[in-house]
């Protein structure tokens, strides 16, 4: 099974631990490492592989879910920007990486794709310590419907 709908299959099952809430296009979740803190994606529910897959009102619907889930880290991080990013190279499946960008980032970073940052090295994803940011974002998500 394909990494995007593994985990999307997980957040219907209520097995996925970093389930920020449903929306109307998919599950807003928090990415598996946080070196960023409040990075999450965007999957769509059901999964298709590609933005094109999708009909008018369904492109709209996912784009601006994913303008209202970077709206909400972007509210509870004090990030300076959100950037987004619709890849599919690796996992050929449509999701959204949403990116918080912060002034305090190491110069040589602050400029540069996130993709740039040591993904191995990155703090992994942990309830104990991500757990309220998920929790915020979620109730921001909640009060702006």
């Amino acid at each position: 099974m394909a990494l995007i709908t593994e985990r999307v299959a997980l957040a219907r099952s209520g097995n996925n631990d970093k389930v920020i809430c449903r929306m109307a296009s998919g599950w807003a979740v928090m990415g598996d490492v946080q070196f960023l803190p409040g990075y999450c994606l965007l999957l769509p529910d059901p999964v298709v592989a590609s933005l094109n897959d999708l009909d008018a009102e369904a492109r709209v619907a996912y784009l601006l879910d994913m303008a209202r889930l970077g709206d909400a880290v972007l509210q509870v991080t004090g990030a300076l920007r959100m950037n987004y990013e619709i890849l599919g190279n690796s996992e050929p499946e449509l999701h959204c990486h949403i990116f918080p960008r912060y002034a305090t980032e190491p110069e040589e970073k602050r400029t540069m794709p996130a993709w740039f940052y040591d993904w191995k090295a990155a703090p992994p994803y942990a309830e104990d310590i991500h757990g309220d940011l998920r929790k915020q974002v979620a109730e921001v998500l909640a009060a702006t419907k």
